[in-house]
């Protein structure tokens, strides 16, 4: 949303600049991480991981390479997921106004996921994170999160038994 305000304040006389600067100060972690490069890898844990692109982060930012590239340059085998321009479902409270599409879009998200033979599912996005752990088998954390630990942080809490 920070990102759209030079666009929403554009006609205010007052609020388009200040708008503007924080449009252009606004960023993902990931591009952050991605701009300032990853930190030294301590450890490559061997791990598969499905890189679920989040409709805000890949359609919404336009951010679709640097997750990726992250999690590959930090040593994890990095899966595509088939069909991974669909939402999972949660897209903020598409899941709760609309469930029975919502579901049936997880289920498909799931299946997808299930063709990578992935060992843990990573995301950038909390909706995400939480829709798709509502129905997976397969652990589900933050991309940032694997980072870390791949860079000398602690394990992801839900990788305790991965």
């Amino acid at each position: 949303m920070l990102k759209d305000y030079a666009h929403l304040f554009r006609e205010d006389p007052e609020l388009a600049e200040p708008a503007r600067r924080i449009s252009d100060l606004a960023q993902d972690i990931v591009e952050f991480v991605d701009q300032i490069g990853l930190p030294a890898v301590v450890q490559h844990p061997a791990l598969k991981v499905a890189y679920h692109a989040a409709c805000s982060l890949q359609h919404g930012q336009k951010i679709t390479a640097a997750p990726m590239r992250l999690l590959a340059a930090a040593g994890f085998d990095v899966r595509d997921i088939p069909e991974g321009h669909l939402c999972c479902g949660s897209a903020g409270t598409y899941n709760i106004l609309q469930s029975d599409i919502a579901s049936r879009l997880l289920e498909r998200k799931l299946e997808n996921i299930d063709r990578t033979g992935a060992d843990v599912i990573a995301a950038g996005n909390i909706g995400c994170l939480t829709q798709i752990a509502s129905g997976s088998r397969r652990p589900i954390v933050h991309t940032i999160e694997l980072l870390d630990w791949a860079t000398g942080g602690p394990k992801p809490e839900g990788l305790a038994d991965v």
